[in-house]
């Protein structure tokens, strides 16, 4: 924890409690580092669905090249609080509603997750020319495993057989361009097998778009750098991914590469201060009731690990009985209901 952060949170009041408090000029620093270490054929854009908070984003804004939305709400706060910043809409399902708002919009790009989505598309454009990327789920192995979101059933991207259609629709319809592929598919990566996967993905849509004589000038490899909840000191090496990624478009030269990653950026400057309100035993076990919802703590239970926490001390106690305490036990931290 900053050092500046504990007299941050002594300054908070029990009505403030719980709250998320951001350390902004780390993250800037954080952001500036991540950009530094990427070539320049990189394009970096912010997956807001990490992290919306308004400080958030507003910090983000000057150092990265746009940010990658998965819905309407988030399309709208974005252009709300960002009204020129270019903006990328994926996601699978999206509606009528959403199609048109992201037109309205002006997104910089749409991802294009089904055959149906595309034709719905086109039933919307009118004049306006929308700028385009198939995403495809690819069966791509980095060694002999199977990576957790590719190649596999799923309801992100197309199989790639079923990209032919979409290519034969875009032939009869000029005012949708095609300007690349996206390629998501794994999450929770390090450097050197993200590196890997990026690498098969690219091999695999040259070969795909030289089968096709298509001009490929752009791939989006998705996010899915790794953030170690359990050892948040194993930060993602972006240094040695930008080191790798080097080479490695050297053998694409006519593509840019974009990617979106989200907790990777934001995960490390930011903490959810509470206030423990009773410390209960029940069966032999200890449980430390904190202001708050239950669904603040909602990803660790359901994902079956624990988060890194700090205790600060607070020594002011004016109840005329003992203040409940534990010490040198395991404790479980729950929300109110």
């Amino acid at each position: 924890m900053r050092s500046a952060l504990p007299e941050h949170v002594d300054r908070l009041t029990d009505d403030d409690l719980p709250a998320y408090v951001y350390d902004l000029p780390d993250l800037r620093e954080h952001a500036d580092a991540i950009r530094v270490a990427l070539p320049k054929r990189v394009r970096l854009l912010y997956a807001a669905k990490a992290n919306a908070d308004p400080g958030i984003l507003r910090t983000l804004a000057g150092h990265v090249d746009g940010f990658e939305v998965a819905s309407g709400g988030e399309l709208g706060h974005l252009r709300t609080l960002l009204p020129d910043a270019p903006i990328s809409f994926g996601g699978p399902g999206k509606t009528q509603a959403e199609l048109t708002q992201a037109l309205d919009a002006g997104v910089d790009r749409l991802h294009i997750e089904s055959e149906h989505e595309l034709r719905l598309l086109t039933t919307l454009l009118g004049e306006r020319t929308p700028d385009v990327l198939l995403r495809v789920n690819l069966p791509v192995h980095i060694g002999q495993v199977a990576l957790a979101m590719g190649g596999h059933p799923s309801p992100f991207g197309m199989d790639p057989a079923q990209l032919d259609h979409c290519l034969e629709l875009i032939a009869r319809d000029p005012r949708v361009r095609l300007r690349g592929l996206h390629l998501h598919l794994a999450g929770g990566l390090g450097a050197r097998p993200q590196l890997a996967l990026i690498d098969e993905g690219l091999t695999w849509a040259d070969g795909w778009a030289s089968h096709r004589v298509i001009d490929l000038t752009e791939v989006n490899a998705g996010g899915g750098m790794g953030v170690d909840c359990t050892h948040p000191q194993r930060k993602f090496d972006w240094r040695a991914f930008g080191a790798g990624l080097r080479p490695l478009l050297a053998r694409h030269p006519r593509l840019t590469l974009r990617i979106e990653p989200g907790r990777s950026v934001t995960a490390y400057c930011g903490w959810y201060v509470t206030q423990v309100l009773d410390i209960k035993s029940g069966r032999g076990h200890a449980f430390a009731v904190l202001r708050g919802g239950t669904h603040h703590l909602r990803t660790p239970a359901a994902k079956q690990h624990d988060r890194p926490f700090e205790v600060i001390p607070d020594d002011v106690w004016s109840r005329p009985w003992d203040r409940p305490e534990i010490r040198d036990e395991p404790v479980t931290l729950v929300g109110q209901p």
